[in-house]
Order: C-alpha cells, then sequence, then structure tokens
C-alpha cells in the first residue's frame, strides 16, 4: 500500500493541509504515524476522498454522486483560466497538459467556489462539457 505525505495528500484531494489535519484528528480520515511520529496517508484513503476509486457497493446499492459517473468520462484537472460575461463563466481547465474549456453560468461558477489553481473535474457528456470542483 502506498503511503502520502500529508502535504501531498491534501493537494490531491483538493483541500488545504490544515483542512487535512483537522480531518485526521477528528477522524475523517484514516493516517498512520511513522516511528518518527508523522502522519501518512494510504493512497487508497486519498482515492475515496477523490471518487478514483468506486466503493463496494452491495446489489441493491446504487452509486452515488461522482461514483454514478463512468470514469472515462470524468478529467481531473486544475482550473488555470477564468472569464466572466454578463451570466456566463468561461472555465479553462488543464489536464495532463492539455486544456478543455467550458462555460457555465456565472452562478454555478461562484457555488462551487472556481478559481485559478483548484482541482476541478471536467465531466464529458455528449457535447457538453461540465465543471465539478474535485
Amino acid at each position: 500500500m502506498e503511503m502520502i505525505k500529508p502535504h501531498d495528500a491534501a493537494k490531491q484531494i483538493g483541500i488545504s493541509y490544515p483542512t487535512l489535519k483537522q480531518w485526521i484528528y477528528k477522524k475523517k480520515i484514516k493516517s498512520i504515524k511513522t516511528p518518527g511520529g508523522h502522519h501518512r496517508i494510504p493512497s487508497s484513503e486519498v482515492d475515496r476522498l477523490t471518487g478514483a476509486e468506486p466503493s463496494k457497493l452491495t446489489a441493491r446499492q446504487k452509486p452515488v454522486g461522482l461514483n454514478a459517473i463512468s470514469g472515462r468520462n470524468k478529467l481531473l484537472g486544475t482550473v488555470m483560466d477564468m472569464k466572466f460575461e454578463g451570466l456566463l463563466a468561461q472555465i479553462t481547465i488543464n489536464i495532463g497538459g492539455q486544456s478543455i474549456t467550458s462555460i457555465i453560468t456565472r452562478d454555478a461558477c461562484l457555488e462551487l467556489g472556481l478559481k485559478k489553481g483548484v482541482r476541478a473535474f471536467a465531466l464529458i457528456k455528449a457535447t457538453e462539457v461540465m465543471v465539478i470542483r474535485g
């Protein structure tokens, strides 16, 4: 099992380091202490929180949230540029060195808390690209 330093795990999850430390103390995320007393986060915990790995579902359960969306249709990247005009926002996300641009409402952009440097998913559905903060 791969162990990740808290700073790196926070970055991958898309939260601040202080928030991650609070989650560790409140047992919202599992961590393991090294012999030197440093926390390490199992990669499975990062996967759980980012939706990278589908949860184990019973026959009666249906996936919810990001797990309900096919993995090939959601691409995690970083917001690189934002432009606003009237009720609309143009969001450009860098995904592995490639850019995807989407037009969403200004309200949706503000509600998602999107800004440059924030991790976000581009959801590809037919001819449109939707954005979800990651």
